[in-house]
């Protein structure tokens, strides 16, 4: 009798298993579920050699190089989401592990919530709501800005970047794209290298991954180059901003505020942070939607019962080594 196949969800950004349980078991196969909050690397670590799952599924959750190798039956790790920083990717490929996500699950929230967070700099919706729960009614110090008068510069020209640049457009703004492999065709948006669109931009929009390369992409050497009273907004990776560069050109006045999803040190917030007023920040929840959450949780489930059951993935992220051993086929 073959012994059944184990499915380790690591962690989850909602409140049940069900629907992962649901399209595991059906399938056949058993679904063991960790802590619902991300557990430090040591207990993933732990649960994954003992449980020695044939597939893992992880949110926010770090996969290291050690668990990937600690399991003889893992044949697929799948992200529920898109980035992949939290996954040992090379350790997985050389290993003839298959990596996927879900690149495409998210794109009307991300994008929605770049605009949002825009919107809410320049009417000043934060800060004006902030005061007015202090007990200040002063409508003569508001300093709103016309969003349609100002350059919006988009780093990263994905699906989300291009459902921002495109939703930025239809309310006026001038849009510049800078991306280390722009389309041919990018429908009249003007592609411009990284310091360029920097210093052309009141307001930057980041859609980039987190990997080596982009790692504090922006610091204080690319703060210097945006106009002053800019704004910078981030829905992708706390690491794509040197944090310290941040808060200093914000107390210098430089930078005019910051949106920000996500930060270096989640669930941390630096207090200069919180107490600066042209500041905005949301617990990491661009990606939610009560339609996109579904589709994440489906579309990554689906995925490892395809790969269990000897099928392609939809959204390969590797090219598994063919030459690994060790591991079952």
């Amino acid at each position: 009798m073959t012994q059944q196949q184990t499915v380790l969800l690591t962690d989850r950004a909602w409140p049940d298993d069900s629907i992962e349980r649901g399209i595991i078991e059906d399938a056949g196969f058993g679904l063991v579920a960790g802590p619902a909050d991300p557990a430090p690397v040591d207990i993933i670590d732990a649960l994954i050699a003992e449980h020695q799952p044939a597939a893992i599924l992880t949110c926010w959750a770090t996969v290291s190089a050690g668990a990937i190798a600690s399991s003889d039956p893992l044949r697929v790790v799948a992200r529920m989401g898109v980035g992949l920083d939290n996954i040992a990717v090379s350790a997985a490929t050389e290993r003839g592990v298959q990596v996927t996500n879900v690149p495409d699950y998210c794109v009307e929230e991300v994008s929605d919530h770049a605009v949002g967070l825009a919107l809410a700099w320049t009417r000043g919706l934060a800060a004006a709501d902030r005061e007015v729960r202090a007990g200040k009614w002063n409508p003569a110090g508001a300093r709103p800005r016309r969003l349609s008068t100002l350059t919006c510069g988009v780093i990263g020209y994905g699906r989300i970047g291009r459902a921002t640049a495109a939703k930025l457009r239809a309310l006026g703004a001038r849009v510049v794209i800078s991306d280390p492999h722009p389309p041919a065709d990018t429908g009249g948006i003007e592609v411009m290298p990284l310091d360029g669109l920097l210093a052309a931009s009141d307001v930057v929009v980041l859609h980039a991954p987190l990997i080596p390369q982009t790692h504090h992409l922006i610091s204080e050497r690319e703060l210097a180059l945006l106009p002053q009273g800019a704004f910078v907004i981030n829905v992708s990776r706390g690491g794509l901003i040197d944090t310290a560069a941040l808060i200093a050109s914000l107390q210098t006045g430089h930078l005019g505020g910051a949106g920000l999803d996500v930060l270096e040190e989640e669930p941390t917030v630096p207090a200069e942070l919180l107490a600066h007023p042209g500041v905005i920040v949301t617990p990491h929840i661009a990606f939610a939607s009560d339609s996109s959450v579904i589709d994440l949780r489906r579309s990554a489930a689906e995925e490892v019962v395809r790969v269990l059951r000897g099928e392609a993935a939809h959204y390969p992220c590797n090219t598994p080594s063919p030459l690994a051993t060790g591991v079952s086929s």
